[in-house]
């Protein structure tokens, strides 16, 4: 992949670098793992010059706008580095040293063994993958950081260990800090309306912990689960690898098609939904439809997977109900989360389970898990105990209700008629569904090139094709930027069409 054209000088052989058209990952991504990993494999050489990036664009073709956003990820990253008037090249020391040559096959070393689980688990790709560092302007369904109440929190957790029992030290319940449990219990009674006690409160490493839990516990392989679509892609990603079979259930303005998904699956053995702010097209199940699902599980003998990831966020009319309160029948779990409304590190979350699921539950915690951090727990405990969680909360809110709404007035004077805003009366993103025929991943790699971080619905897809939509964050800048914001995003949507 390389060739020499002077002594000391490497430059770059465009021959063996090509783009799927007809692979949905967007073109700068396949440009951007092949030379990952021609660098991590030793074939690409440090100061190795590439091409520019018009002439990689003509090459492959694709936009410039493409090339531009392949070569600024991977600089980024520090496999490249752009200087004034040599061009583009490879790093003198990339992140990752170059891995060792393949041996032949006769000698080669045999991969080590994996369980099915664990096979499945490694072989599965990310949809959404993580991004270090400080995150882009419209990142969605991110809270702002800067908000977090850092010097009370430190202070709670120096009392915890200044006055707290030294136990705190040591092994806890597996199911969660009784106390933690507790306030949990009546924070989501008097905010959210769920009915439980403290002991049906499981605390868990985050909503992912949970629904790995559930999925070790509560389903076989081979079991059908409903799944919204489009849908979070980490839970379909984590059933499908422990051997479920997904229902693709479609989801509308009202919400999860439960009709749907009666005549696809009558006999699944879980649903999983995002009722309040449903992800990513921010829709709401309707209480007809939240009816409708409840009754289907009772018949079923079915599990409900209530995600109330944000629902604490609600701008336009009051709360959104949880479907666990409606629950007649035991069938509801519902799990919520503390990396929305504090921050995404504290791997905080929690089950509400029926009774008799909690003995079985915790069993298979305290072997999988044992047990979370319980100083961390116990500054939580208080953090709420004493009202900070809602005043925080109420805080946010209004910050993020002025974000929104400046994010919603910039999208109509920008873009007029030309796109439909959904999904905007709560949680932390909304949702820009286009008119415009233009390739979407086009879009994406001009708004990176302008500085700007869009996902699409695209990638939440469960299974085939899904509405073409933007998913654009509000959270974390302030309406001056996210003006700013829109109008780059304008700008470079104007240049393609």
């Amino acid at each position: 992949m390389t060739n020499r054209d002077g002594p000391g000088s490497a430059s770059f052989d465009l021959a063996n670098l090509t783009v799927d058209a007809a692979n949905p990952t967007p073109r700068y991504r396949q440009i951007v793992a092949q030379l990952r990993a021609a660098i991590d494999g030793g074939t690409l050489a440090p100061e190795t010059r590439l091409p520019p990036t018009r002439a990689l664009a003509t090459s492959l073709g694709v936009s410039r706008i493409t090339a531009v956003a392949a070569y600024e990820q991977l600089i980024a990253e520090g496999y490249l580095v752009g200087r004034v008037g040599t061009g583009t090249r490879v790093a003198d020391a990339p992140p990752h040293p170059p891995a060792r040559p393949m041996a032949p096959p006769d000698s080669a070393e045999p991969a080590p063994p994996l369980a099915p689980f664990g096979a499945a688990l490694a072989a599965t790709p990310l949809a959404l993958p993580f991004e270090h560092g400080p995150p882009r302007l419209f990142r969605p369904n991110v809270p702002d950081l800067r908000l977090f109440p850092a010097r009370l929190w430190v202070r709670l957790l120096a009392r915890q260990l200044r006055d707290g029992d030294l136990g705190l030290l040591g092994y806890g319940d597996p199911a969660g800090l009784p106390a933690l449990r507790a306030t949990v219990a009546q924070y989501l009674a008097t905010f959210r309306g769920v009915q439980c006690t403290p002991e049906q409160v499981l605390i868990t490493g985050g909503s992912q912990g949970a629904i790995a839990l559930l999925a070790r516990t509560l389903l076989a392989p081979g079991d059908t689960v409903w799944m919204e679509h489009p849908g979070y892609p980490d839970t379909a990603a984590l059933l499908r690898a422990s051997e479920m079979q997904l229902a693709a259930v479609p989801v509308d303005d009202d919400g999860l098609r439960v009709d749907v998904g009666e005549a696809l699956a009558p006999h699944a053995r879980l649903a999983y939904v995002t009722p309040g702010h449903q992800m990513p097209t921010g829709a709401s199940l309707s209480q007809e439809r939240g009816l409708a699902l409840l009754g289907w599980a009772a018949r079923a003998g079915a599990w409900v997977l209530e995600d109330d990831y944000d629902g604490e966020y609600r701008y336009d009319g009051p709360p959104h109900p949880a479907l666990q309160r409606f629950d007649q029948a035991g069938r509801v779990l519902y799990l919520g989360t503390f990396s929305k409304t504090l921050a995404p590190a504290l791997r905080l979350g929690y089950l509400v389970v029926p009774p008799p699921l909690v003995e079985p539950l915790t069993r298979a915690q305290t072997l999988l898990v044992r047990q979370l951090p319980t100083l961390e727990q116990a500054a939580l405990a208080a953090f709420i105990a004493e009202g900070h969680l809602a005043r925080h909360i109420r805080r946010t809110r209004e910050q993020y209700a002025q974000r929104r709404g400046a994010l919603v007035a910039a999208i109509r004077a920008a873009f007029g008629e030309r796109v439909i805003i959904g999904g905007s009366a709560g949680g932390l993103h909304l949702v820009v569904w286009l008119a415009t025929r233009t390739r979407l991943e086009r879009i994406v790699a001009a708004a990176r090139h302008a500085g700007i971080e869009l996902r699409t619905t695209a990638e939440y897809a469960t299974e085939g094709a899904v509405r073409p939509g933007l998913l654009l964050g509000f959270a974390l800048a302030e309406p001056d930027e996210l003006r700013g914001g829109v109008e780059r995003l304008r700008a470079a949507i104007d240049h393609l069409l």
